[in-house]
Order: C-alpha cells, then sequence, then structure tokens
C-alpha cells in the first residue's frame, strides 16, 4: 500500500500562474480569481503532484504524508 498526501496551497503566496494544472491537471485547480487549489487534498502519492510543487514558482505547494504529517516537499533545509 502506499503513502496517502495531504497536499495545500498558501493562497497568500500562490500568483497563480497556473503551472501547477499544467503539470497535475488531475491534482490543482484555478478558481476564478486565478488561485490554485488541490483537487483532492488528501490523495495517494503522486509524481506528477510532486512536480508540480516542485515547479511552483513560488513555491506555494506544501505536501505532507497524511497520517504523519512528516514533510514531503519542501524538503526541509
Amino acid at each position: 500500500m502506499g503513502d496517502r498526501w495531504h497536499v495545500e496551497v498558501d493562497r497568500s503566496v500562490c500568483i497563480g500562474s497556473g503551472m501547477c494544472v499544467g503539470t497535475a491537471p488531475d491534482g490543482f485547480t484555478l478558481d476564478s480569481a486565478r488561485q490554485s487549489h488541490p483537487a483532492h487534498p488528501d490523495t495517494d502519492a503522486n509524481e506528477k503532484v510532486l512536480e508540480a510543487a516542485e515547479g511552483c514558482p513560488v513555491e506555494a505547494i506544501t505536501i505532507t504524508l497524511a497520517d504523519s504529517g512528516e514533510v514531503v516537499f519542501p524538503p526541509e533545509d
């Protein structure tokens, strides 16, 4: 059984570039204000969602393990 992730977008940081939707169209949506939202905040681990988080130009996407809260992305320094 694979990991479950909790995905969050900090909308105070999001600039609405849409890169997350372009990378992971099943993982993110943009609202009418062009703010990103996770399509499924709790989801199975997904390479495309991770790629979207890594590619966010303002690092507005956080991924944690759903069961423990351990940070998946962004990596801790």
